[in-house]
């Protein structure tokens, strides 16, 4: 696994954008101080599925999950696994605490916070799936390391994830889709793209439910492409 480097533009070493947006309402507030505590991912220690959930299960993570609807689906329709979705924006946080509560989903835990922090937590080869869905993307160049498509948590990614494991990754920004190919080719010794065709990035996959971000990205007329690589 890659160490952050201070100053690298291959890795990403702090947190950047904003934290929170409109304020909350009430029912998001009292979501956040009373059912957020109860499914929070541990500040310290191993990450395993064994200390979050009480038994071992195929673990997923998924780096910045918006307001959770992709997370949520997902662990809906695979209760017997187990989802960790770390997200920096409080309100994406409240969202997803909407979706678990209405769901009554007992298989997710969040981290209001850097992604990074807990995937480095996470045991190497621990991962069954890593979804890196609609980044930010940082489009002007002198931003480019503060994407998360980046040499540093790319091998991050790669070490967590079990051989066979699967890392899904979606934008509908040109820039940032550019940049993420130039960085996965420089990892084709740890990722094999699974690819027929122009479709298998053109058509989002079964059981890849649409994000916010995506219908939105849609209805602005914007091109979506979605892909999927399995560990070596």
């Amino acid at each position: 696994m890659t160490a952050h480097k201070p100053g690298d533009p291959t890795t990403l070493n702090r947190l950047y954008g904003r934290s929170q947006g409109r304020p909350l309402r009430k029912a998001q507030q009292e979501l956040v101080e009373k059912l957020l505590p109860q499914i929070s991912v541990p500040e310290e220690g191993p990450v395993t599925a064994e200390r979050l959930f009480g038994q071992p299960c195929p673990l997923h993570f998924e780096i910045g999950f918006g307001s959770g609807e992709h997370m949520a689906d997902r662990a809906d329709m695979l209760p017997d696994h187990g989802f960790i979705g770390a997200e920096p924006f409080l309100n994406g946080v409240a969202g997803a605490l909407i979706h678990i509560r209405e769901k009554q989903l007992t298989n997710i835990r969040l981290h209001h916070g850097d992604a990074l922090e807990v995937l480095e937590r996470i045991p190497d080869g621990a991962l069954s799936f890593a979804y890196l869905l609609h980044p930010d993307p940082w489009p002007k160049a002198r931003h480019a390391k503060r994407r998360m498509m980046n040499d540093g948590p790319v091998d991050m990614i790669a070490a967590k994830l079990k051989p066979g494991g699967e890392f899904r990754f979606g934008t509908d920004h040109p820039v940032y889709l550019r940049h993420a190919l130039m960085v996965m080719r420089r990892h084709t010794h740890q990722f094999e793209w699974l690819v027929e065709g122009p479709e298998s990035w053109q058509n989002r996959p079964g059981g890849w439910s649409e994000t916010r971000y995506e219908a939105k990205a849609r209805k602005q007329g914007h091109e979506v492409w979605y892909f999927r690589f399995r560990r070596r």
